[in-house]
């Protein structure tokens, strides 16, 4: 894929965990990558080992943030919605707090982040927006509801925008995984630990019975999906929700 060679890629929560694996994925194919997210300092360590990388931070909550974040990008390629957070409670314990906390990273952080690319790839000669969702985002999942419905937003805002820009050159996917070994899967973890007692292992097998090959997903899998959804020869595929879930739906 050395035809992507001197492309540039944005990739949101590129720091760890399936965002970084994109990035060094994308890196691998001579894609210039730009890492943003929060925290800087962890941001600017995972671009180091990396070739031709940046970090910037970006506050996708936040308005003022996403905009000088991308203003210093300059025009991109590639945008990898990749910011996510999770929680996990019965829905009648849920407060509007909480709820709109995992909207405004998810959804309203996403929109930001497309409505900064939106106006130069919709006439660029080549672009691509890839966002991480969730099998949640297709099935739904008990004691998951805030989250799961973000994702059911981000999926229907990806067929949506697929649609909407199909005589461009720009495609829009969604990438679904079910549970991915990164920060936010030991944070569910410990919270089976905690609220069951079981142990770190039983905690973790509970989330991969999940998963009928009976294992949790890595980023590496995911990310080698973002890299075939980078390459000229997806094209012709756009508005699609791929699964990687071991066969779970």
């Amino acid at each position: 894929m050395t035809e992507l060679s001197g492309r540039k890629a944005v990739i949101t929560g590129g720091g760890t965990g399936i965002g970084l694996a994109c990035a060094a994925r994308l890196a691998a194919m001579g894609i210039e990558t730009i890492l943003m997210g929060r925290q800087l300092e962890r941001l600017e360590a995972a671009a180091a080992t990396l070739p031709d990388a940046r970090a910037i931070r970006c506050d996708v909550t936040d308005d003022d943030s996403v905009t000088a974040a991308f203003s210093a990008a300059g025009p991109v390629d590639i945008l990898v919605n990749n910011a996510g957070i999770a929680a996990a409670k019965a829905f009648h314990r849920t407060s509007m707090p909480e709820w709109q906390n995992i909207q405004a990273v998810n959804v309203d952080g996403l929109v930001r982040c497309t409505l900064a690319v939106i106006g130069s790839m919709r006439t660029a000669d080549y672009a691509r927006i890839i966002n991480i969702a969730s099998i949640a985002g297709l099935r739904g999942g008990a004691y998951v509801a805030p989250y799961s419905a973000s994702k059911h937003a981000v999926v229907g805002l990806t067929k949506s925008l697929s649609l909407e820009y199909a005589k461009t050159r720009l495609t829009v996917n969604a990438v679904c995984p079910g549970y991915v070994e990164t920060q936010i899967v030991e944070d569910s973890v410990a919270n089976i630990m905690a609220k069951t007692g079981r142990t770190r292992e039983e905690a973790i097998a509970e989330l991969a019975k999940t998963n009928p090959q009976g294992r949790l997903i890595q980023p590496d899998e995911v990310a080698e999906t973002v890299a075939w959804l980078c390459s000229p020869l997806s094209g012709s595929v756009s508005g699609q929700a791929i699964m990687i879930s071991g066969g779970a739906i």
